[in-house]
Order: structure tokens, then sequence, then C-alpha cells
């Protein structure tokens, strides 16, 4: 049922023990309707995650392995062999649900990794394992998200503007954001800055969601169409760029919400500084280069007939990638709660996530 606009709130959250169930925050309603749906069945996470009801790639890691307690906590079997069958297809499944966010794949590896750990309890106390594995998660990420916005704050200077894309906030993770945390965190130190936001087309996360949450902690929000970053930037109303991101690869090639790459040659072009902020769980490092990341392709009826409306003749083709790659020789540098990294390479990257094994 819809509540009130709250002044904090959580994304994503399990409620009660191993037969309890999800409830998260339904985005594709934002911002006009505050409402919760409560996930009771592993099927009705993944529609969640697939149609961006959850979203967001540290969200949807928390909401994969919530799932994944849902989708397994069912499971007739009474040994382990079969159990950990089960697991496996719990994961297989939710695995399809969007292709491109590295840490719906990660939560995943580290919930079958779990009930493997577990195998020599019984059935019932490796079910219980999952759901305190699956809670980790979501507090891990909370701690990562502040730490983000403790670090990051140093690159917001009192009168700057600030430019970002899509959603990074709160609403994208399991507290206080990526992008949106530096910024939080900057304007709670008492710096005075204003954002400018991209509407981030076809979808509109930008308007609806990032807008919502900067102006709910009282921070000087501007929003403009995407078509309107360059801009901005010429008339110097921006000094920085900073973006969340879905996955990272070893170089730091970095794939986001389409249009980040576009910002990241527009900022380039204007000598303003491109940053990225994310957290260790979204880098890839079987991946060398971002000419291996998997982007998603999305429906047509998205551009033509977005929020309900056509905009577009009947029978129009279409191309709707959801993300694009930013190579790493734009990005001046990346924020994680493990340090800043800079400049953006692999040697840099290994050694900032404390990672020295190859690839």
């Amino acid at each position: 049922m819809p509540t009130s606009f709250p002044n904090s709130f959580r994304t994503i959250e399990w409620v009660g023990g191993v037969d309890g169930f999800v409830r998260l925050i339904d985005q594709t309603l934002l911002p006009t309707e505050f409402s919760h749906i409560e996930c009771r069945d592993v099927e009705t996470v993944w529609e969640a995650i697939r149609s961006l009801r959850v979203r967001g790639a540290p969200a949807i890691g928390i909401a994969a392995a919530m799932g994944f307690v849902l989708g397994v906590r069912g499971s007739p079997a009474t040994g382990t062999t079969a159990f950990l069958r089960d697991v496996r297809s719990a994961s297989e499944y939710l695995r399809t649900s969007r292709p491109t966010a590295v840490n719906l794949f990660w939560a995943l590896d580290r919930m079958e990794q779990a009930a493997r750990n577990q195998a020599e309890l019984p059935v019932a106390k490796i079910k219980d394992h999952l759901l305190e594995e699956a809670r980790a998660i979501e507090e891990e990420d909370r701690l990562m998200c502040r730490a983000i916005g403790r670090i990051g704050a140093e690159l917001i200077r009192d009168g700057a503007g600030v430019l970002t894309h899509c959603n990074a906030g709160g609403l994208a993770t399991a507290d206080y954001g990526t992008a949106l945390a530096v910024m939080f965190a900057a304007h709670e130190r008492g710096t005075s800055f204003r954002v400018f936001v991209d509407e981030t087309r076809p979808l509109l996360q930008g308007a609806r969601l990032t807008t919502w949450e900067l102006l709910q902690h009282g921070i000087d929000t501007t929003l403009i169409c995407d078509n309107m970053a360059a801009t901005v930037m010429k008339q110097k109303l921006v000094q920085l760029v900073i973006t969340g991101a879905d996955r990272i690869a070893a170089n730091g090639d970095t794939a986001n919400k389409i249009g980040t790459y576009s910002l990241a040659v527009l900022a380039q072009a204007h000598g303003i500084p491109f940053y990225v902020a994310a957290p260790s769980s979204t880098f890839d490092l079987t991946i060398s280069s971002g000419e291996s990341i998997p982007i998603e392709l999305r429906d047509p009826k998205e551009v033509t007939h977005g929020f309900g409306r056509q905009t577009a003749p009947a029978n129009i083709s279409v191309y709707n990638p959801a993300f694009d790659v930013t190579p790493a020789q734009f990005i001046e540098s990346i924020v994680t709660e493990r340090g800043m990294i800079r400049p953006v390479n692999e040697a840099t990257i290994r050694q900032v996530l404390g990672k020295i094994e190859s690839c």
C-alpha cells in the first residue's frame, strides 16, 4: 500500500526470519508515489529486478541474495546433494533477470559458496546461514556506501557545480549511495554546491529518482535534459562530473547507464574531471576490458511509448541499450570504499583493491 513520503528510507530489506519476506520500494512509481512491494517468492524478486522496481548495481546484488533465500527455503531436499542442486537452480534463474550489473552475479556466487561451505550441516541450518549471508551483504553495502562518501567528499569544493547521470543514491544501494554518497557527505560537512541532474532517458531515473533524493537531503538541485550537458559545461556551471557504475573491468573501463560515455567525452573536451564512485563488488577483474562487458538491450517500447504515451511512429526500428562503456582514459579517478583509484589502470586497481593475482 502507498505510504507517505519519508525523510529516510530503506530501499530493500528482509522482514522476519527465514520464513519472512523481502520488502522493497517500487521505484517505477517514484517520484509521485512512495509504495513498497512485498516479495514472498523468487519469481517476484526476479520480476522486480527485470522491471526496474529495484535497480542500481548494489541494490540488485542485495535483491538477488535475498531472492536466492526465497528460492531455496522451500526446497524439499533433506540431503545436501539434492539441496545444492536446488541452490544452483535458484541461482541460475536469478542470473537471467539482468545481464550487465556485476553485483548480481557477485552476490549469487557468494550465496552459492556460502551454501557449499556449510554442506556438512543439516539443510535447515544451511537455510538459516543463507539468510545470515544475505543480510551480511546488505550490511556490508551500507558500510561501503558510507566509506565512499567519506573518501569522495573532498572532491567537491565550495561553490562547485556537480553534474551526475542516472541514479546512484540510496535507491540504488542499501543506504547512502555511491555517486550521491559523495554529495551527501560533502553536504553534511557544510560544503555549499549545486548539482545538475540529467533526466537520463528513456526511463528518466535522474528526473524521477536522483532529484527526489537530493531534494530530500536539502541539496541545491537543478534538472536538465541529457542533451543540455554540453551547454552547462561550456557555460562553466559545472566543475566536475561524478556517476556510479554497474560493472568495471580490470583495466578500469566502466559500464554505466546509457549516456555516461557521452558525458565523459564532453567533460574531457571542456577540461572537466570525470569521476566514478563504486564499491569493490562492482569490479569484475575476470574481464580485461570494457569490450567484454555484456550490454543489456531493453524493450523498444521504453523509447517509443515512454510511460504509456506513444511518441514515435508505429513499427519504427529502435536500438535501446541500457548501458554504455566509458574507457578508463576518460576517468580521472574511481572512488571506492578502499580508497581513491588514480590513475585508473589495472595496476592501480589491483593495488587499491588488494588484488595481486593476474586475471
